[in-house]
């Protein structure tokens, strides 16, 4: 699937067109592998063995679009990027531009550090066509948006990374790029360097700028992207809706967590106190799928080895471990109710349970009766359906009004 398909542009304003490509790199684990792919190299050879890093990639930048890219580390985010750029070649497809770009991709990259701060950006700033009286007329603008004081006269190498990134961000907003290309630049710095640097792309985006940005925050690509496209394993996931695909994404990253905490809840010992049934709204299931704002029954029992009375802590988490709420039976003076020999009983309500849409873990432990010791847990996964663009986990009750 092409982000084109998905967001139905033509190609006449696309400032980037992106056909069908790849990009490999020969596996040279020994010293010996790099030898002979250097020799093949040298020959006009294939590699023997290759590492697919991207494949078949079919998207568009167009004019006035803001779109982000996610995915793990490794997906090839990043490889992307400086294809687009020209910083590296593509095995395979093309690439075609049509606009001046700015881009912020390794920290540091395009500064030498053995220059002032200052003659960087002079020699930056000529790269993008900024020189002369042009120049000279921005510089203060350059320095002030950098806010690094007397460290604009000094040595970039002896810049802190975030430093280093309020000059490349400096220079960017004074050129105002037709395209400007970031990656992960916003997880670097000090906090109020990042909402100056959100605010200053907001009102680029809104004086018809262009955008392409790759971030771990899903956030971040929310608030400032209107498309998304996910990359899994090099190639195109899903494209579209910058929620859409970013839910879609934190989704499959919850439910990997989720996987992962199973498989090691495996290894826990059972101990005195063991959950023998988890139901939920009369159901014991793996999944409950859930609508916001519904009611939610639970029932646990627990069987007691010494037959002394447990007590119950029940957790709700987001899939990738998050807590979000938390309430024992020891808080709120509730007993268990006696079923058998040594068999024991819990009922529990959340009513309108306020959770945002997404994957969510309800998770159940027996304590003893004091409370000092957790045993090991039962669990079931929650899903909640419905829509909404709030951010966080859970719905607050508000109301707007007039000051």
């Amino acid at each position: 699937m092409t982000a084109d398909a998905v967001r139905g542009a033509t190609s006449t304003d696309a400032l980037v067109r992106v056909e069908g490509l790849a990009k490999r790199y020969p596996v040279v684990g020994a010293r010996g592998d790099r030898l002979a792919a250097l020799g093949r190299l040298l020959l006009g050879r294939a590699p023997r063995r290759e590492v697919e890093v991207l494949a078949g990639i079919d998207l568009a930048v167009h004019r006035g679009q803001s779109l982000g890219i996610v995915g793990e580390n490794g997906a090839g985010k990043s490889t992307l990027l400086k294809l687009i750029t020209g910083t590296l070649t593509p095995s395979a497809g093309r690439v075609v531009t049509t606009a001046r770009i700015g881009a912020l991709l390794e920290l540091g990259a395009g500064f030498h550090p053995e220059y002032s701060g200052r003659d960087n950006v002079r020699m930056a700033a000529a790269i993008h066509g900024l020189a002369g009286e042009a120049l000279a007329a921005k510089l203060p603008e350059i320095e002030a948006f950098a806010g690094i004081g007397r460290y604009f006269d000094e040595p970039v190498k002896h810049y802190s990374s975030g430093m280093v990134v309020r000059l490349g961000f400096a220079v960017i907003a004074a050129t105002r790029p037709d395209l400007l290309i970031t990656d992960e630049v916003l997880a670097v710095g000090d906090e109020h360097f990042q909402k100056k640097c959100i605010r200053w792309i907001d009102q680029y985006l809104a004086d018809g700028g262009t955008l392409l940005l790759v971030s771990h925050s899903v956030y971040h690509v929310q608030k400032l992207c209107r498309q998304a496209i996910w990359l899994k394993d090099g190639r195109i996931e899903a494209s579209g809706d910058a929620f859409e695909v970013t839910q879609r994404y934190q989704a499959w990253l919850e439910q990997r967590e989720a996987r992962d905490r199973a498989a090691a809840a495996d290894a826990v010992a059972v101990g005195d106190m063991r959950v023998t049934a988890l139901r939920v709204d009369g159901r014991t299931v793996p999944r409950i799928d859930l609508a916001m704002h519904g009611d939610l029954e639970v029932e646990v029992e627990i069987t007691s080895r010494d037959d002394r009375p447990p007590a119950l802590s029940l957790g709700l988490l987001r899939a990738d471990g998050t807590p979000v709420y938390g309430v024992d039976s020891l808080m709120d003076a509730a007993d268990a109710l006696a079923i058998g020999d040594g068999a024991f009983a819990f009922a529990f309500r959340y009513e309108r349970l306020p959770l945002l849409p997404g994957d969510y873990v309800l998770r159940a432990f027996p304590m003893d009766a004091e409370g000092l010791r957790l045993f090991a847990p039962a669990e079931v996964a929650l899903r909640i359906r419905g829509e909404s663009r709030e951010f966080g986990l859970v719905r607050l009750p508000h109301r707007w009004g007039a000051p």
